[in-house]
């Protein structure tokens, strides 16, 4: 299964920090050698200030109480810029301990730089220091410090870029100590600032649209609402583009999130098409069997494939989890997966034959033929499908459904109003870019 691994994929659009979670499903998955996932821990450490963890994996991955002389060094550098930095900062963290003080700031950050060089001797050193001093605390591994000071960093910061790498480090602290609620605001506060006008250049802003939606995914698959919101961030045009051109690897999380969704997408039909244009570029099991079910109509294809994503989905660290932990679920994802799967193959083929053989059906859907007839009994209860299942013959009956043509015309209506309100906006956003330069 490591040929479906999109571990290495994934890291270069994230913090190092965040690859470590990855890493500790693989090694639990057991994908790789023990050593391997190890010696790229140890790796990632290296530029790091968690010397103490570097040294606890060398010794597992060596089977030995000695560690080498440059990592001993270079706790006592960590240690002692550490000490520095702190002395540093110590003004400004003074003043954001003392909660009578703190209430003296104000939304003007300029007011806020003049009164704590006027009655506290604060100025832009301590600040930039406080700066440092929190991406020390992250590098050493003290998230909770460092979300703590990089907030109270950007409520002083005039500098945007300087802001901007203390939002994606705040981002990174949260995700880190799996506080999804807060998350889920610093990324939708990242969006907002990524999709501004006059955010960098265009490369900049697709490139930050990328990293934003790989961070995204430790988000997405955690929080209550998650499985809907990567659809709305994901399914955008702007966001589409740039997997589409840089990250093509991400359509298995957005194919996933549309096939577990109960609510059935109208962007659905547009998203599949991605899929098939991208099959050259990126496929894996997840996005093969929505090609097989609504491209291809190919049933024995999706029945194989069906199989094949139980087990991508297992050692995907993002989707396979929650077979495990099940945090906001009381129904695995996985067992989702399949059971929506399901359904996705038996409306596609009823739209298809009017009799279909409850034996024949049964073997496409994985189920043993009582397990099949219950399945289709309460589908054809909660669905709109105008079918009946005749025990004698063993066969299910669907009564041809023709679309209104009314509806046909409203349909269609719909979707050239909304492809004309796109082109307008593109032309629109043309326009405004090239008065600005």
């Amino acid at each position: 299964m490591a040929e479906y691994d999109l571990t290495p994929r994934m890291a270069p659009n994230l913090d190092r920090h965040l690859v470590f979670p990855l890493l500790e499903f693989l090694q639990e998955r057991q994908l790789y050698p023990d050593d391997q996932i190890l010696k790229s821990k140890i790796q990632l450490l290296n530029n790091t200030n968690m010397v103490d963890y570097a040294m606890d994996i060398h010794k597992t991955l060596y089977h030995t109480e000695d560690v080498p002389r440059d990592m001993v060094e270079r706790r006592a550098e960590v240690v002692a810029r550490l000490k520095s930095l702190e002395e540093a900062a110590a003004p400004l963290v003074s003043f954001l301990q003392n909660a009578a003080a703190v209430q003296e700031l104000r939304p003007d950050k300029h007011f806020n730089l003049q009164m704590l060089h006027d009655r506290y001797q604060v100025g832009p050193d301590q600040i930039e220091a406080l700066y440092q001093y929190a991406k020390f605390q992250f590098e050493c591994g003290n998230y909770s410090g460092a979300a703590d000071y990089l907030y109270q960093y950007r409520a002083l910061c005039t500098n945007s870029d300087r802001s901007l790498n203390a939002l994606w480090g705040k981002l990174a602290a949260e995700i880190l100590m799996q506080n999804w609620d807060i998350a889920l605001e610093e990324l939708n506060r990242l969006k907002e600032i990524i999709d501004s006008k006059n955010f960098s250049s265009p490369m900049n802003q697709m490139q930050s649209r990328i990293w934003l939606m790989h961070w995204s995914l430790f988000i997405f698959f955690n929080h209550d609402n998650g499985r809907t919101q990567i659809i709305d961030l994901f399914n955008q045009d702007k966001y589409l583009n740039a997997i589409q051109t840089n990250a093509p690897h991400l359509l298995r999380y957005l194919a996933t999130a549309f096939i577990v969704n109960k609510r059935r997408r109208p962007q659905f039909k547009d998203f599949v098409k991605v899929v098939q244009q991208e099959q050259n570029s990126y496929k894996d099991p997840i996005t093969e069997f929505l090609a097989c079910v609504y491209v291809n109509y190919d049933f024995d294809g999706a029945q194989k494939k069906m199989k094949e994503c139980e087990v991508v989905i297992l050692n995907d660290p993002f989707l396979g989890k929650h077979v495990e932990e099940g945090n906001f679920s009381t129904v695995p994802l996985r067992d989702e997966f399949l059971d929506n799967a399901r359904v996705f193959i038996f409306e596609t083929y009823c739209r298809i034959h009017q009799r279909i053989d409850m034996g024949l059906l049964a073997e496409k859907l994985n189920l043993n033929h009582e397990e099949a007839e219950r399945w289709i009994v309460t589908l054809i209860r909660s669905s709109k499908l105008d079918a009946k299942i005749d025990s004698q013959s063993g066969t299910v009956l669907i009564e041809p459904n023709h679309p209104n043509i009314y509806e046909q015309l409203i349909d269609h209506t719909k979707g050239l109003s909304g492809r004309t309100y796109k082109l307008v906006s593109q032309l629109l956003e043309h326009a405004q870019a090239q008065a600005a330069r």
